[in-house]
């Protein structure tokens, strides 16, 4: 019963954390765009969630702030990268780095608990009550469903308009969008202030679910997103629908956070996971290159 609890519990952060992984599909799939803006504006929609929920505002209004704001991080990277001509990258760094400051400056301290105040996931405790104890695993894993299906769905329906389809046809051929006369840059900070709003979002929903914000709770996003994107990758072919590309890079999410789940129950050190996530994406990055698609190794 336990180690089922402990799957499901996996199960339902891996969802959560699909948010964010979605939002890094689209800089890193879509766009193209290799932004490292993630890791501080996950911790930017935590804190931003923590301190309006703590300062007694809805929990449901403050995902829609931390979402805004994660957008307003986003657009500041594309500004930065289109007006002020400074690369993709580096572009992503200095936001990064700003927002270390800006989080600090928001909570007035490094970490922000929510012991006893309401979050979206204490609606839905008190829903599913009937399980006892169990009422928190069992919530967000059918929060975390609710969530991701909205989501999904919402990115595909966007995705399919023609803002959308420019955004994936800047990622693919940018002289191309601007041989149509479609402002590249605008596309760009477009699909980041969107990305990162998602990955806000997200970040918004891990501190009500932990019940707390940290500072710290960013580092690493965008290499277990990558991870995931990369495990869900394994199973879609690249002619397959946009809708299942999304919702693999959620299960990849899930694979990802059952992996973690399993080396913590086999007695991993948690400091080591950090080590344990880049040897994934390195391995997962790497066989591929090195096999043909008869399965020889290349020269």
């Amino acid at each position: 019963m336990e180690g089922f609890l402990t799957t499901i519990g996996a199960t339902s952060q891996g969802m959560i954390w699909g948010v964010m992984v979605v939002g890094l599909y689209i800089t890193f799939k879509i766009l193209d765009f290799a932004d490292l803006t993630v890791d501080g504006s996950l911790a930017l929609g935590g804190s931003v969630s923590a301190v309006l929920i703590y300062s007694g505002l809805n929990p449901v209004l403050s995902l829609a702030v931390a979402t805004l704001i994660g957008a307003l991080a986003g657009c500041t990277t594309g500004i930065l990268h289109k007006k002020l001509k400074i690369p993709g990258i580096l572009s992503g760094i200095l936001t990064m780095t700003a927002l270390y400051s800006i989080n600090i400056k928001i909570m007035g301290k490094a970490n922000t608990p929510l012991l006893g105040k309401k979050t979206v996931f204490t609606y839905f405790d008190e829903l599913f009550s009937g399980f006892g104890s169990n009422s928190r695993v069992v919530s967000e894993a059918v929060l975390g469903v609710l969530i991701c299906a909205v989501v999904i769905g919402a990115m595909y329906w966007f995705f399919g308009t023609e803002i959308g389809y420019a955004i994936r046809a800047t990622g693919s051929n940018k002289n191309m969008v601007c041989a149509m006369g479609i402002n590249v840059g605008m596309m760009q900070i477009i699909a980041l202030s969107l990305s990162n709003g998602l990955v806000a979002f997200s970040g918004a929903l891990v501190s009500q679910s932990q019940g707390y914000a940290d500072i710290n709770m960013g580092v690493g996003t965008l290499v277990c997103g990558l991870a995931a994107i990369i495990i869900g990758e394994t199973f879609v072919k690249d002619d397959c629908n946009f809708a299942i590309k999304l919702i693999f890079a959620v299960v990849g999410s899930i694979i990802y956070r059952l992996v973690i789940a399993l080396a913590l129950q086999i007695g991993m050190n948690p400091s080591d996971l950090k080590l344990f996530t880049a040897v994934i994406v390195a391995a997962a990055l790497s066989v591929p290159k090195f096999i043909t698609k008869k399965g020889e190794l290349q020269c």
